[in-house]
């Protein structure tokens, strides 16, 4: 078993957790709403979490505001990085990311 999946076996953050734990992350550093997870991928050293916030809200809620932001944590659910890939309206289409 290669060492990355020993790791995670050993009680390492699950996909799952990686996720909940980057939403909580996002929340506090942002103190925005968060909507939801989009992604969660396995890196070398943790996850990399794709998180959905709400910037602004209007009215109507077609009208908010949303950002996607990528999150990377270590086997620990510890903030390494994040940054703001983009943002757009609510109900936009989406354009080929790959985030």
């Amino acid at each position: 078993m290669p060492e990355t999946d020993e790791r995670r076996a050993a009680g390492a953050l699950s996909a799952g957790t990686a996720g909940e734990a980057a939403l909580r992350l996002i929340a506090d550093l942002t103190t925005k709403e968060t909507e939801g997870v989009t992604a969660v991928t396995p890196a070398e050293d943790g996850w990399i979490v794709s998180v959905e916030v709400v910037e602004d809200r209007r009215i109507p809620s077609t009208g908010d505001i949303l950002a996607l932001y990528q999150v990377e944590i270590d086997e620990e659910g510890n903030l390494l990085a994040y940054k703001r890939l983009r943002r757009y309206r609510r109900g936009s289409s989406d354009n080929g990311e790959n985030a």
